[in-house]
C-alpha cells in the first residue's frame, strides 16, 4: 500500500465518518483532557491535530498529518488479549503507510500529563531532524 500522504488524504476513510464523529462527541476523560491540555490549537509547536480521525480502516484517536504522526490513548478495555491484538494489527498497518504511533495509558495522561506532554515534544523534535 502506498506511503500516506496529501495525493491520498493520509488515507483517510470516509466510510468512518459517522462513527468517527460519534467518537469526538463522547471522548474519554483521558482523550479529553489530552486534547484540551496539550493537542488542541496547535499547543504542541505549531502543528495541527485532529481528534477521531478515520485513516485506513481504523480511527486514530489523534493524528497530525504533517509529521505523519498518530497518538492513541489505551483505557481499561485495552488490556484483554483480543483488544491487545487489534492494537497491534492496528499499529502494524499504520507503520505499513508511513505513520508513527504513540501509544500512553489513560492513567499515564490522567496523572502524568507533564511526562506524557514531554514525550510527545520529544518525538515531534525527533521527526524534524
Amino acid at each position: 500500500m502506498e506511503k500516506a500522504d496529501p495525493t491520498n488524504n493520509w488515507h483517510y476513510n470516509r466510510k468512518l465518518r459517522p462513527l468517527a464523529r460519534a467518537m469526538r462527541r463522547n471522548m474519554t476523560k483521558a482523550e479529553a483532557c489530552l486534547w484540551k491540555y496539550a493537542l488542541r490549537a496547535e499547543q504542541m509547536d505549531g502543528y495541527t491535530f485532529y481528534r477521531q480521525r478515520p485513516v485506513l480502516n481504523y480511527i486514530a484517536d489523534f493524528l497530525c498529518k504533517e509529521l505523519n504522526l498518530i497518538i492513541e490513548v489505551d483505557g481499561i478495555t485495552h488490556l484483554d488479549k483480543e483488544t491487545v491484538e487489534k492494537d497491534e494489527q492496528k499499529e502494524y498497518d499504520l507503520k505499513e503507510v508511513g505513520f508513527l504511533v504513540m501509544r500512553f495509558r489513560d492513567e499515564e495522561v490522567l496523572n502524568q500529563m507533564q511526562h506524557v506532554i514531554f514525550e510527545i515534544e520529544r518525538t515531534i523534535e525527533s521527526s524534524r531532524k
